[in-house]
């Protein structure tokens, strides 16, 4: 089972490493990265480099692609070659899937036009510029098309995705190893739920 994570610089790290992390567990799952330009890849915080000896275009197909977002979103939406693969792994695989902006990725391939879909909620209005309706749902699926809403909810849909691959009793074990049982100290994890001088505190993080 061949799962694809392609890494651009500026990538979110949470993005990638939180699926990989529950992903990689999955029995028979063979999860790696690709890139654009073999070598070290940066993450957008800067401090998290990751050497990624695959160029993208030598993957001709996968049972997965997992488009994770962060700053690299604007290199691949903005690389016509790159498209074109997405759209090419798009037609063998069993599930195509995003975390935060890797959905405007999937956009600009052109496989989101008519979906119901999400990603971060600052990047709302660029998601529906792709011809989707965007919801505030953390994990929205249709078909073979799975969205995620802004980074660390591309865990939960690690976990909805490990229980389509294999089945629940399997995702169940892999959430429960990784310990995956999230109990924050506050409340304002949407957008739904947090006040105003939340919301624009954190729109000065990105």
């Amino acid at each position: 089972m061949d799962m694809v994570i392609p890494l651009f610089d500026d990538f979110e790290p949470l993005d990638a490493i939180g699926p990989y992390e529950i992903l990689a567990y999955v029995p028979g799952a063979n999860v790696r990265f690709v890139t654009a330009e073999p070598g070290l890849v940066r993450d957008v915080l800067g401090s998290l480099p990751v050497q990624v000896p695959t160029w993208y275009g030598d993957v001709e197909r996968c049972d997965v692609l997992l488009v994770p977002g962060g700053g690299s979103f604007l290199r691949m939406q903005n690389d016509p070659e790159f498209l074109d693969w997405v759209r090419r792994m798009h037609t063998g695989t069993r599930f195509t899937t995003s975390v935060c902006t890797g959905s405007l990725v999937l956009g600009a391939a052109g496989l989101l036009d008519g979906l119901t879909a999400t990603t971060h909620w600052d990047a709302a209005a660029e998601l529906e510029s792709y011809g989707a309706t965007y919801t505030p749902e953390r994990v929205v699926r249709q078909g073979r098309v799975i969205t995620s809403a802004g980074v660390s909810s591309g865990i939960d849909m690690a976990v909805r995705l490990a229980a389509l691959l294999t089945d629940d009793l399997t995702a169940q074990a892999i959430q429960l190893y990784t310990e995956y049982d999230p109990q924050p100290p506050f409340d304002t994890g949407s957008l739904a739920k947090a006040p105003a001088e939340v919301r624009e505190r954190a729109r000065t993080l990105g």
